[in-house]
């Protein structure tokens, strides 16, 4: 059976029934020339333990976009981290949808069959999904729809096309039912901006009708709250939309209930009041233990006490059931401790940040790095430099070409951060998905037409809530100890909420506690100036718009006291600039490419030699690309090329002098020599970014760096020298041609 539904800007084709027939339910979904097959099966036996066994596999077929799997093996074999990413999200947004007690062991499969570059493939994997779990006999009566807002030209999009997307400077997943919003994902896009810069700028773009040239720039793009609840509004009303349209177009076909049989939550009133009379200070006691495996240890004492007691040996209560009404019972008292009391289990007041200490370049040979710990959650973050052939490559169904990813986060959560005792193991969905949270908040301040590539991994070495956004702290700060340029430093945090009754409560950088017994987990991250990043997950049946801004503004201001206490640090930050890697990116004039280069290669083969480094030249267009692990010899590498640059050049291929019998001038001209310390008086003849070249007697020129210009650091050269100034100069050293000067005071 095909129906078409035209929904949110695009046509969505549904074949059911046709394949997979001996699934629980399967549906075929087709937009554009993407066709993706998802099925959903269930065990007929239950799982002991009183819980959703749901699996999720978003799988994705090479042959889809008409390509071998690159690699040894020809095959897909592990999934890579957009499958994984996705298949996180799609479990998200339905799971909620289950019926409380649901314990049998449920697969969930989408395949892409075809892929249309065009398409947006995880919202079309989730409205796959969430139709086939609808139709199947799993007792699920609402269906889940997800939208993604774009933001171009001033105005909100619903569902933007891939190439649309990258002009967007917002990227907004929501996934929610027509009553309610599930699931909310957001970031914010750096968008690239062309402008005017000086000749020698690094990597120009020569733009003929300004006679100069342009540099890509960008801009981050935070949005602050209002824009981010208009965006949310949006795709409120797009869901509302497409969930109604779903039901009325599936309810026809959708298979009949399976008799299943639901777990009950173990529960005795005898046995929660007698916790209430003899041990309710004792559960008190033990929900003020900041460390989980702490106050695992007290709460599992209690219940072995409560076991042994004459009450409960007469009763014959079993363990299990005690030590369910016990955890109940916990839950109760913090969530009334919240609501009733307005105190939290640490005796915070709702709206207080845990304290925070910062260290930064605590680790010597790392090129940046930081500790940052908030109450009992630690992240020590570290950022590691290379050149832009060290990104990690990866293909992806919607490009074309393998793409390389120049910006990577590992996060990692060992067992230790917890008090657990377990191997290493890789990274899961979780470690993949709160790695990628903390990248979709600090990627738009990163310069997109950077030449580095940046690795940043994040070690919890220890957790209590809100690890992740201690990742985007301490991150943050690494990437400027490390000397990476980000125009201004992004926070995270963590909000929740607590429904008893008719009253709620908005916690303010939750502990790991209270995001267990609470209903809503809300990831804010962002700089002084709005939102970079957002991450919601809904626990009850949905939130109002009311109290989502109030857990906006709220964030806000948890946001600002965080960002404060980095700034200070971010004062006392001590750059490791000895150990960097350096990579020099300029344009010269091409006709002075042939002397970089040399008669058969000599001059640049002597000049990676000495220095250290690796050389590229773009003979075209002029352009140098100087890269090496010291930064002084990198920078030596460039006085000296521009110095042969600025040396006059006469004629002929490789620098060989037609007029002196095919030798080159510069081999038989007569080098001046100078004593170190010498002071002599020169002409400012050429001001470069990187300091001034200085004509000194002999006719020969030497290099004032911007950093001998004086005795504090000078931003422009500039300000301070000018063409034809005469000044005088103290000799630094003499190395053949290459000539280091200071200016004398």
């Amino acid at each position: 059976m095909k129906k078409i539904v035209d929904i949110n800007n695009q046509e969505e084709i549904y074949e059911i029934g046709k394949v997979a027939r001996q699934a629980a339910g399967s549906v075929i979904l087709k937009i554009k020339n993407t066709v993706i097959l998802a099925t959903v099966s269930r065990d007929e036996n239950p799982v002991d333990g009183n819980f959703v066994p749901l699996t999720v596999q978003y799988v994705e077929k090479t042959y889809a976009a008409g390509r071998i799997p690159s690699g040894y093996i020809k095959r897909e074999t592990k999934p890579s981290d957009f499958e994984t990413l996705t298949s996180r999200i799609i479990d998200r947004s339905l799971r909620p949808l289950f019926p409380n007690g649901y314990a049998y062991p449920t697969q969930l499969t989408i395949f892409v069959l075809s892929c249309d570059h065009e398409v947006d493939l995880q919202v079309a994997a989730l409205n796959a999904a969430s139709a086939a779990m609808y139709l199947s006999d799993i007792p699920i009566n609402k269906n889940v729809a997800g939208v993604r807002i774009g933001f171009i030209d001033g105005e909100y999009i619903v569902n933007p096309s891939n190439s649309e997307l990258k002009q967007s400077s917002l990227d907004l997943f929501v996934a929610g039912t027509k009553e309610d919003l599930l699931m909310i994902e957001m970031r914010s896009i750096a968008t690239d901006e062309a402008i005017v810069m000086p000749i020698a700028a690094i990597d120009p773009i020569l733009d003929p009708a300004l006679g100069e040239s342009l540099v890509p720039s960008h801009s981050a793009n935070e949005f602050d709250e209002e824009a981010i609840l208009k965006a949310i509004d949006k795709a409120q009303h797009a869901i509302t939309v497409a969930a109604t349209v779903y039901e009325t177009t599936f309810t026809p076909f959708k298979k009949d209930d399976a008799k299943l049989v639901y777990k009950e939550d173990l529960k005795s009133d005898s046995i929660y009041t007698y916790v209430d009379e003899f041990y309710k200070e004792d559960i008190k006691l033990a929900v003020e233990k900041m460390a989980k495996s702490e106050r695992a240890r007290d709460l599992d004492n209690i219940i072995k006490t409560i076991m042994t007691d004459d009450v409960a040996l007469k009763e014959e209560w079993s363990k299990d059931l005690v030590d369910a009404v016990v955890n109940e019972y916990k839950k109760k008292i913090v969530r009334e401790m919240i609501v009733y009391e307005r105190v939290r289990a640490d005796g915070r007041d709702l709206v207080d940040v845990r304290p925070i200490s910062i260290e930064t370049n605590i680790l010597p040979n790392a090129h940046g790095s930081c500790l940052f710990t908030r109450g009992q959650t630690q992240a020590l973050a570290v950022v590691t430099l290379g050149g832009d052939k060290d990104g990690q490559m990866y293909d992806k169904l919607t490009e074309k070409n393998t793409a390389v990813d120049n910006f990577m986060i590992n996060y990692n959560f060992p067992g230790f951060c917890v008090g657990e005792a377990g191997p290493l193991r890789p990274p899961g969905r979780r470690e993949l998905g709160h790695g990628n949270l903390a990248r979709r908040a600090l990627e738009p301040l990163l310069d997109p037409n950077r030449l580095q590539t940046i690795r940043l991994v994040s070690e919890i070495l220890e957790s209590n809530g809100s690890s992740s956004q201690a990742t985007i702290c301490a991150g943050s700060l690494a990437l400027r100890a490390a000397g990476v340029k980000i125009d201004k430093l992004v926070a995270g945090i963590a909000m929740g909420l607590v429904f008893e009754g008719d009253k709620h409560a908005v916690l303010t950088d939750i502990l790991g506690l209270e995001d267990h017994d609470g209903d809503m987990d809300f990831k804010v991250a962002g700089t002084k100036d709005g939102i970079t990043a957002l991450q919601m997950d809904i626990k009850l049946g949905g939130v109002s718009k009311d109290i989502l801004k109030e857990a906006l503004y709220q964030a806000k201001d948890g946001l600002n006291h965080i960002l404060n206490i980095m700034e200070e640090a971010d004062k006392n930050i001590v750059v490791n600039s000895d150990i960097l890697p350096k990579l020099e990116f300029f344009s010269i004039d091409p006709s002075k490419i042939v002397d970089i280069i040399g008669q058969g290669g000599k001059v640049i083969r002597e000049l990676i030699e000495k220095f250290e480094v690796s050389i590229d030249l773009e003979r075209d267009k002029g352009k140098v690309k100087i890269a090496g692990d010291n930064k002084t010899k990198v920078e030596a590498a460039k006085d000296e090329i521009m110095n042969i640059v600025n040396q006059p050049s006469f004629g002929g291929r490789g620098g060989r002098d037609n007029r002196s019998g095919g030798h080159s001038r510069r081999e038989t001209k007569q080098i001046p020599k100078f004593t170190e310390g010498e002071i002599l008086e020169g002409t400012v003849v050429r001001i470069v970014d990187f300091g001034a070249f200085v004509q000194l007697p002999g006719e020969i020129d030497g290099l004032l760096h911007i950093s001998k210009i004086a005795d504090h650091r000078v931003e422009k050269v500039s300000d301070y020298l000018e063409i034809d100034q005469k000044i005088k100069v103290k000799i630094l050293e003499q190395n053949g041609r290459k000539i280091g000067l200071a200016l004398e005071k």
